[in-house]
């Protein structure tokens, strides 16, 4: 009989291989396409993705951190979500300091990162032109996030990265039937909806605009994922955690305190 935690993983393999054969929103690949094959002088040489990028992370995640959709020369040059770009750098450094990440960065594939009870995504798979999707590219891309979240059971918190993926997470949790009148985007809110649902933390995307001016620091980062890991404590008990993500918060821990500061997409 197969492990309830396998047939996930299978189906999350579905998902990954049907999110990157998409082709639905010829604008967004047409504008891959375009990045990919022009590239960028710093990464000369290297070969992009140019396609929708499919989330990342644990299948027995507790934590999903969600961003607005894949960088031009980051996710859609390397093919992982928050791979490879200055957003992904600051974003994995916290969640290591946390305890959701095996190591500091995210840079490639292969690089050997894994999520520790967490799971990384976004409503738009495809890199858009200018960072702005459309209503009909939201659209016609949402239903790989519904697939998503029904495939990630033990999810108990969303962490939304900037405005648009908190009204994004909003409004999937409206329509599964929570209260979420009076939810407000502020950076470090964290609004707790009940024990039948997940509770959802508001913070400033790492984007560069953002990092570059002071907007968001690291020490705010840091803040959101320690109410983050918080939650995900009290409703996923350390003896309850998969006991990989039991042993990497203790090194994460260990390491950040002395100062020294790949899992396969799903």
């Amino acid at each position: 009989m197969t492990a309830p935690g396998h047939a996930r993983a299978d189906s999350l393999a579905r998902l990954r291989r049907d999110i990157v054969a998409c082709g639905a929103c010829r604008r967004l690949r047409r504008h891959c396409e375009a990045v990919a094959a022009r590239g960028k002088p710093e990464f000369r040489g290297w070969t992009y993705w140019g396609r929708p990028v499919p989330g990342f992370g644990d299948p027995e995640a507790a934590l999903l951190v969600v961003g607005l959709a894949p960088a031009a020369h980051g996710g859609n040059r390397t093919g992982r979500m928050f791979t490879g770009d200055g957003s992904a750098a600051w974003l994995v450094r916290a969640m290591y300091r946390a305890g959701f990440a095996n190591q500091p960065t995210s840079e490639r594939r292969d690089d050997g990162l894994r999520l520790l009870g967490a799971y990384m995504t976004a409503p738009v798979r495809c890199a858009p032109p200018g960072n702005k999707p459309t209503r009909a590219e939201f659209a016609r891309c949402r239903p790989f996030l519904r697939r998503e979240i029904a495939l990630l059971p033990r999810v108990r918190v969303y962490l939304a990265l900037g405005r648009v993926a908190f009204d994004v997470c909003r409004e999937l949790l409206g329509a599964r039937g929570a209260d979420v009148r009076g939810l407000r985007f502020a950076h470090g809110a964290a609004y707790e909806l009940g024990p039948a649902w997940p509770a959802l933390i508001a913070s400033y995307h790492p984007s560069r605009q953002n990092t570059n001016t002071g907007k968001l620091t690291e020490a705010m980062l840091d803040s959101v994922f320690a109410t983050a890991r918080r939650l995900v404590d009290r409703t996923h008990p350390g003896e309850d955690r998969p006991a990989a993500a039991r042993r990497g918060t203790g090194v994460a821990v260990a390491r950040v305190a002395a100062g020294l500061g790949g899992q396969a997409h799903a």
